[in-house]
């Protein structure tokens, strides 16, 4: 399960990166812009970051963050597929593209590995 982590939220910080280039913030209408999206991701990588240090420690609560994280890589792909459905030009790039999609993959797949 650690290493499905892993390569769920590598891909994950990897998306968060390229969308500072694309301005995700306003996508979003993310309030206070800039300020805002790294509040938020400073929340948000903080928090499956921590999970991670949950699951390394095989600690009782590492099943739930391991969901958490596969949920949150499957929601990139959804969220992101559904603005490129609706003719949005960002991540629009192949590495873009890559990340998401590897997002929402590992995502699925740590899902899977995740047991009950």
């Amino acid at each position: 399960m650690d290493r499905w982590y892993f390569a769920t939220l590598l891909a994950l910080i990897v998306h968060q990166i390229d969308a500072a280039y694309w301005h995700e913030w306003d996508m979003f209408g993310v309030p206070g812009g800039i300020q805002g999206f790294l509040v938020f991701n400073g929340c948000a990588v903080g928090a499956l970051l921590w999970g991670y240090r949950s699951v390394l420690l095989q600690r009782p609560s590492a099943r739930i963050w391991s969901k958490v994280c596969g949920m949150v890589g499957l929601g990139t792909l959804a969220i992101h597929a559904a603005f490129a459905f609706t003719g949005r030009h960002e991540f629009a790039l192949p590495l873009s593209i890559f990340s998401i999609v590897a997002s929402g993959a590992l995502g699925l797949f740590l899902l899977t590995k995740t047991k009950v």
